[in-house]
């Protein structure tokens, strides 16, 4: 089934139930089932809904709030007590196909390899199955349960105390995370609450048979915001413009509105026909040569996908190297919320795991950006600064781009990019995993001995001197993060310099917010490999 696009008015009263809906999930108590909790001394007697028990806690929600407790120093009448001589760890996620549908299955097939157990999936509805882990002799050692749905559900199921992790395509709205601080679930857009798994990307999609090779963002926004009807106006046929979306709820859905309509002050057009999924986008897209569409990274298919242009003559393809640097304007970072909230021994385990090489080394068979640090050997990058340079403002002299070639010779530039937040001078929640990331494998002594540098580079807006030094700032900032991470200093033998570039390399063009956004950036180099 497909619909137009909801209005804009719609959407926030839509969003406005959901809101009030999830304040009195987080509050009610007396229309749930509830047990009584009796200290062993006699000193407490609680009531309330069990939320939770991770083999020694016992998470309660009562009248009062929610409420942890030592299982072992209470007894428990009710028929919802947990058995502690049956339990077996239970992990719920809910919420984007994009990370339930492949990318988590794989993890949990491949933890369960690493740790000598078998991983048998149960498929239950539709939508949900799970997986129980079980040892060589057949006991139960785990239950990760999935229902595959979009972000703003997985939100609602986690607020609701259905789910324990929230897979999400997208940033924590506002109300979202007020929502989850007001029921005690802590700070979801904290950065030791959210985790970034992989990465995905918003691509604009055309039929084989439409000629337009490229598009620009800005007639990208246009287009999706009904200011734009014909192909004539962007370069191309005499025929209007027929706009394809997937779910309006799903996570990608909702980051193409904010990123690319909201991020220019415009709004969805009423007339963007909207699906039930990404593989309906590309099949409406191959049907019609005067169709545009708006897909993931790895639902293409058959359609051509559109590089992006910007009015200074750079462009950028969501390849899987621009996707992992995020030099691709529309990367979208696919994320793990997880509350404040003890979690059994195997489940912790899990969640710990996805953070390591082998975890990484599962992305990349399935063809999966993910965080781990791939070289781009200097040889591969000719295009990109051949482009680059080409597009450098009147104050990058000779002796700026030799300043840089110089400071990359011997080095290989490595996927993990830091960017910093539009107007802020933070750095954004992909860049903060990256610093997690790096942060652990030089702790675990990948690079060992290593000379890595950060390069900082600017937008070109203002005077280049000025420029120079926030590049070096931003440099600074990384470096920082990085050493705070390990616990204030760097391993022996290993140096983390820092080289302010200013604008001499841009990625995106000036005159654009998104190609601003590119510019501003700190890249992590690392010495390239002996043959």
């Amino acid at each position: 089934m497909t619909h137009r696009a909801n209005r804009p008015g719609e959407r926030l009263l839509k969003s406005a139930a959901i809101i009030a809906a999830l304040f009195l999930c987080a509050s009610s108590v007396s229309a749930q089932e509830t047990v009584e909790l009796r200290a062993t001394d006699g000193t407490l007697s609680l009531q309330g809904r069990v939320l939770g028990y991770d083999g020694r806690y016992l998470r309660l929600e009562t009248a009062q709030g929610e409420i942890t407790l030592d299982y072992a120093k209470v007894s428990c009448i009710g028929a919802t007590c947990p058995d502690p001589d049956a339990f077996v760890d239970l992990l719920r996620f809910s919420g984007t196909g994009r990370l339930g549908g492949l990318i988590l299955p794989a993890m949990v097939e491949g933890y369960a390899r690493a740790h000598g157990l078998i991983a048998t999936r149960v498929e239950e509805t539709l939508s949900t199955f799970r997986y129980d882990l079980t040892d060589s002799d057949g006991t139960a050692i785990a239950r990760l349960s999935f229902r595959l749905t979009t972000t703003e559900d997985g939100f609602a199921d986690l607020f609701a105390h259905e789910a324990d992790v929230v897979m999400a395509a997208r940033e924590i709205s506002p109300a979202e995370a007020e929502v989850a601080r007001d029921a005690g679930m802590g700070q979801l857009n904290a950065p030791a609450r959210v985790r970034i798994l992989a990465f995905d990307a918003l691509v604009p999609l055309v039929s084989p048979a439409n000629p337009i090779d490229e598009i620009a963002l800005e007639d990208l926004a246009r287009a999706y915001a009904g200011e734009v009807t014909n192909w004539q106006a962007l370069g191309g046929p005499d025929q209007p413009i027929e706009l394809h979306l997937g779910n309006p709820n799903t996570g990608l859905a909702q980051g193409f509105v904010q990123n690319v309509l909201e991020a220019t002050g415009r709004e969805l057009s009423a007339d963007v026909v909207q699906h039930p999924g990404d593989q309906a986008v590309v099949a409406a897209v191959l049907a019609a040569p005067n169709a545009l569409g708006i897909t993931s990274f790895e639902t293409i298919g058959n359609a051509d996908a559109l590089p992006l242009s910007g009015p200074c003559g750079l462009r950028t393809r969501a390849g899987l190297t621009e996707v992992r640097t995020g030099d691709y304007p529309l990367t979208m970072p696919l994320f793990l919320y997880l509350p404040v909230r003890r979690l059994g021994p195997v489940a912790q385990d899990f969640i710990d795991w996805l953070n390591t090489a082998d975890a990484q080394l599962i992305l990349k068979r399935i063809g999966v950006p993910g965080q781990n640090a791939v070289p781009i050997p200097i040889s591969e990058q000719g295009d990109r600064l051949a482009a680059a340079i080409g597009a450098a403002g009147d104050e990058v002299g000779l002796a700026a781009l030799q300043r840089m070639i110089d400071a990359m010779e011997g080095h290989d530039r490595l996927t993990p990019t830091f960017r910093f937040g539009a107007g802020q001078s933070g750095l954004d929640p992909a860049s903060r995993a990256h610093v997690r990331s790096v942060a652990q494998a030089i702790r675990d002594g990948q690079y060992a001995g290593q000379d890595l540098l950060l390069l900082g580079f600017s937008d070109g807006r203002g005077p280049a001197s000025t420029n120079q030094r926030l590049s070096a700032a931003r440099a600074e900032t990384v470096r920082s993060a990085i050493v705070s991470v390990l616990g204030g200093t760097l391993p022996e033998g290993l140096t983390l310099r820092t080289v302010a570039l200013g604008e001499a390399l841009p990625m995106g063009c000036d005159d654009t917010v998104w190609g601003r956004q590119m510019n501003r950036r700190v890249e992590l180099w690392a010495p390239s490999a002996p043959f």
